[in-house]
């Protein structure tokens, strides 16, 4: 079979096209064909031996993936060879065929395409781990997304309205039209508001129940402070680059948690709670509840073409290999 292989850890551009040998089920796994890999800006990290996970050379980029069950290993059961699968694989996902624990395929249902299905486990995954899992998300109560405008804080926003909160959706001004259009009841521009004053204000002075914090740096604390009683901050991740440092008298003063999103580790240690999380997920596209967006698709051949749109940022949506 074909595969893109990361042989040196010199980035993208040094990604390799090769035929190795088909892998082998054992027990407990299936072998996919991949029909759609997934790419995310991990990616460009990884091949640079950057990125929290460090896989031993050669390995494949590509967290998830979508296709077809092509065998199965030995003890396997609740799956058939045929079956239309996704899974989030941590990487190795773009080659032809991948050997996937059977414990982690999500089904597909019809109507939902191959690089959509390929395309919304980790962006979606986190959303709806963050929000219902950790976050508790209750229906009425306001959760403020901070970096709304990027793929994950996009998917929070879809995410959370699905759970029936009101969403204050916080970005840069040139992105706020777009989250208008993907359903946030009340933007906010973080670059030129008072944050805390805005929050409070669109709340009506009750304050926050949740927020989902894609960003940290000097928004983090202003955002805590806009909490409500008994509120929930959600770390998920550091995309301004800077790790706050919270006051923790702020959590004690509104009763309020600060709650961890580690989406990789919770897929890990609880797989059945992720492939729930990913039915319902799926199920939404199906219904035409979600429509996640595709930047581009590009052939297994062209991947670090594919690595190059997300290294300079030029993704609208998520990147797909198709094969």
């Amino acid at each position: 079979m074909k595969a893109a292989l990361c042989k040196s850890l010199d980035g993208p551009e040094a990604l390799v096209i090769e035929e190795i040998a088909d892998p082998v089920a054992v027990a407990g796994e299936v072998v996919v064909r991949v029909r759609a890999a997934a790419l995310n800006f991990f990616d460009t990290l990884i091949t640079r031996g950057k990125y929290q996970t460090k896989p031993a050379l050669p390995f494949s980029p590509s967290g998830e993936i979508a296709g077809v069950v092509e065998s199965l290993g030995p003890g396997v059961t609740g799956v058939a060879v045929g079956d239309r699968v996704a899974a989030a694989v941590g990487y190795g996902g773009a080659r032809e065929k991948v050997a996937v624990a059977a414990e982690s395929l999500i089904p597909i249902p019809p109507g939902v395409s191959d690089a959509v299905a390929s395309a919304v486990s980790v962006t979606f995954g986190t959303a709806i781990h963050g929000l219902k899992d950790r976050g508790r998300v209750e229906p009425g109560e306001w959760v403020a997304v901070l970096g709304a405008s990027g793929g994950a804080g996009q998917a929070a926003v879809e995410i959370a309205k699905l759970l029936g909160a009101r969403v204050i959706a916080a970005a840069s001004g040139d992105k706020l039209d777009v989250l208008k259009a993907l359903g946030a009841d009340e933007v906010v521009d973080y670059d030129t508001a008072d944050l805390k004053q805005a929050l409070r204000d669109l709340t009506g002075g009750h304050g926050v129940d949740v927020v989902y914090d894609c960003v940290g740096g000097k928004y983090a604390e202003p955002a805590v402070r806009a909490l409500a009683w008994g509120g929930r901050f959600l770390v998920i991740g550091f995309a301004a680059g800077e790790i706050p440092k919270l006051p923790l008298n702020l959590l004690l003063l509104k009763g309020a948690d600060a709650i961890g999103v580690f989406w990789g580790e919770a897929v890990r240690r609880a797989p059945e709670r992720h492939r729930a999380n990913m039915i319902d997920v799926l199920g939404w596209i199906a219904a035409g509840k979600l429509a996640p967006r595709i930047h581009a698709t590009y052939p297994l051949t062209e991947i670090r073409e594919a690595i190059g749109v997300l290294d300079r940022r030029q993704a609208t949506g998520k990147v797909v290999l198709t094969l």
